[in-house]
């Protein structure tokens, strides 16, 4: 189950609709995992200035809050993001030396195995998953056996570290960081009154998640507001 997880969140690169998120990130990053970068990015930002204006409106009044309190927040929450999408980027080097691991385990059992059978299964215990809602098991045990072929000739391939993995996790962090800047900003720019500039944060960020689930709608063929709305 785990692993059937993992294979469907970190699936091949697919663009089912040309766009700007699918062309800056899609060589590296898939579409939806781009999506739930910016949406828990922004998430991260809401949580800390939701939590300040409910300390505003407990009583705490502006003048309560020094000078520059707006920027330090910002470069807290800055770095709390940061922190979390370095972790998102290692999990995403984790997640694609496992897929290749696997990957080369399925070949290693086509490829030592006794009978047509025995091959046919392992690639069965890969793809049934995913071709059973579509197929029938004729066709499934037809299709698995003429991949048989290529397979017991296919060279396993480097399992370690590559570039493109190095590139991809520096993507995912650059993601979350550029994603929260849009809230930051309020915080930065208006000094003079914390209140204010913590309650424009949260319009900007509320904005975005609207704009990430109108884009989830539009990529996967829905309707963009009722994506937003179920999300």
């Amino acid at each position: 189950m785990v692993r059937e997880q993992h294979r469907v969140r970190r699936r091949p690169r697919t663009s089912p609709r040309d766009g700007v998120l699918s062309n800056v990130l899609g060589e590296f990053l898939d579409p939806i995992d781009a999506l739930f970068s910016v949406f828990y990015s922004v998430f991260f930002a809401l949580l800390f200035t939701l939590s300040y204006e409910f300390l505003i409106y407990r009583g705490a009044t502006e003048s309560g809050f020094s000078g520059g309190y707006g920027q330090r927040l910002a470069l807290v929450t800055l770095g709390v993001v940061a922190g979390w999408g370095i972790i998102e980027g290692v999990s995403y080097l984790l997640g694609a030396v496992l897929t290749r691991s696997e990957r080369r385990r399925v070949l290693q059992a086509v490829q030592t195995s006794s009978s047509d059978d025995e091959a046919a299964s392992a690639v069965a215990d890969e793809l049934d998953f995913i071709l059973e809602p579509i197929t029938s098991d004729e066709q499934r045990k037809a299709l698995y056996h003429d991949m048989l072929t290529y397979l017991r000739q296919a060279e396993p391939k480097a399992v370690g570290l590559q570039r493109a993995d190095a590139v991809g996790a520096a993507a995912v962090v650059l993601l979350y960081v550029v994603a929260v800047l849009p809230s930051l900003l309020p915080l930065l720019l208006v000094r003079d009154d914390f209140a204010l500039a913590i309650r424009v944060s949260n319009v900007v960020s509320l904005l975005v998640i609207f704009a990430t689930g109108y884009t989830w709608g539009t990529h996967t063929g829905t309707s963009p507001l009722d994506q937003w709305l179920l999300g």
